[in-house]
């Protein structure tokens, strides 16, 4: 082989080097970046899940209202919670008899 080839692959096989060098600093970036689109996600995930929570106890808060106020759906419910009630207040007053 010549010493123009050796010297046309050295500087062929330099220049497929710094490509594949540059390209792997690119890739680093985008790695970087979509670690950090991930985290942002992670979190908006985690306070979709906070908010998800405090709908759910709204949920059951207005499930308890109803049926103390004795909705249709709920009423045995609050037959129950009502005579519950009247219960600890006989208790109460028993105690506050002794």
């Amino acid at each position: 082989m010549p010493m123009s080839q050796i010297e046309d692959s050295v500087s062929s096989l330099e220049q497929k080097i710094l490509k594949v060098l540059q390209l792997n600093k690119q890739l680093k970036i985008k790695c970087l970046e979509l670690q950090q689109e991930i985290e942002v996600c992670q979190q908006q995930i985690s306070n979709k899940n906070q908010e998800i929570i405090s709908w759910q106890e709204q949920y059951e808060t207005l499930k308890v209202a109803n049926s103390l106020l004795g909705s249709d759906e709920n009423k045995r419910e609050t037959k129950l919670k009502i005579n519950a009630l009247i219960r600890e207040i006989d208790h109460c007053i028993a105690q506050l008899s002794e």
